[in-house]
């Protein structure tokens, strides 16, 4: 059995570290190794997701993984609701999927998204949550909560039009107390669909010629606004979301294929674009939305 060890931080910052650790040569059962995980994000939880679902879709094989030793952690992923999605890509027993049944101060647990119904159960079931913790922790306004249900939707939807295939979406609200000085909430989405070059291809890879690739179907949706549809009026969800993040000082990222694009507020290390990373099918987006400093 091959294992692949997970780091112990896992979020948004060391997500290619799952990703590098998937080489082409895994074959046969894999074993995900997170015994040694101290602090995992939504999109560590996504990614642990959608990469055991790579590699058993690749051999074609079991895939089983070792819950962190840490019970905190434990505890959180039953919380996030990983151990009831985990059994759906993981060969692990049924009895591990249990979520567990105290009261969540999760904003969003790990929910599958496959159509539009899923869309709008993710809406109702995040919007009171949504409202106490923007309003109450992070300064929001109640006009901002009705914005973040928007965005929200948007990027599930990205999920069902653009990825034509199944994912997950995720949040959570942490004290980023050492790294900021603020509260955030972190959302991550995941999907394992065509990404953005297999969505935009057949629209406008001609005009691009040879410099048609990840990176350049990235700016072409990040920047530009070009959608794969041929009418401009439909499929501005990214050019929407990107808008009302940069309003509220956040950070959007989207990881597609073998590159990734970034708008970078000031608080923020991560570089613009990044490309040469290591392939990884369909899309992933992070959103980072800090507390206001002023109102807005």
């Amino acid at each position: 059995m091959r294992v692949v060890e997970i780091a112990p931080s896992l979020d948004y910052r060391t997500i290619e570290t799952l990703y590098d650790a998937l080489d082409d040569d895994l074959d046969g059962p894999v074993l995900f190794d997170a015994r040694h995980l101290r602090w995992v994000d939504p999109n560590g939880m996504v990614g642990l997701l959608a990469a055991a679902r790579v590699v058993g879709d690749r051999t074609g094989a079991p895939v089983r993984i070792s819950f962190p030793e840490n019970a905190d952690v434990s505890s959180y992923l039953t919380r996030m609701g990983f151990l009831t999605a985990a059994a759906q890509v993981y060969d692990m027993p049924a009895t591990k999927g249990r979520r567990s049944d105290r009261a969540s101060d999760v904003l969003l647990e790990i929910t599958p998204v496959h159509t539009n119904s899923d869309v709008h159960a993710v809406i109702e079931r995040v919007q009171t949550r949504a409202g106490r913790v923007l309003t109450r922790n992070l300064g929001y306004s109640a006009a901002a909560v009705v914005q973040f249900s928007v965005v929200l939707s948007e990027v599930c939807q990205n999920i069902i039009e653009h990825a034509e295939a199944p994912g997950w979406v995720a949040a959570q609200s942490y004290n980023w107390t050492k790294r900021l000085g603020r509260q955030v909430v972190v959302i991550a989405v995941s999907d394992l669909g065509r990404g953005f070059k297999g969505s935009l291809t057949d629209e406008h890879s001609g005009r691009f010629g040879d410099r048609w690739g990840d990176v350049t179907a990235l700016e072409a949706a990040f920047i530009h606004g070009l959608t794969r549809f041929p009418d401009s009026g439909r499929g501005q969800g990214i050019q929407q979301i990107r808008k009302q993040v940069g309003r509220w000082g956040g950070l959007l990222s989207i990881r597609s294929g073998t590159a990734r694009i970034a708008d970078t507020p000031d608080w923020s290390e991560m570089p613009p674009v990044e490309e040469g990373l290591t392939h990884f099918p369909g899309a992933q987006i992070n959103i980072i939305l800090p507390e206001r400093l002023s109102d807005g």
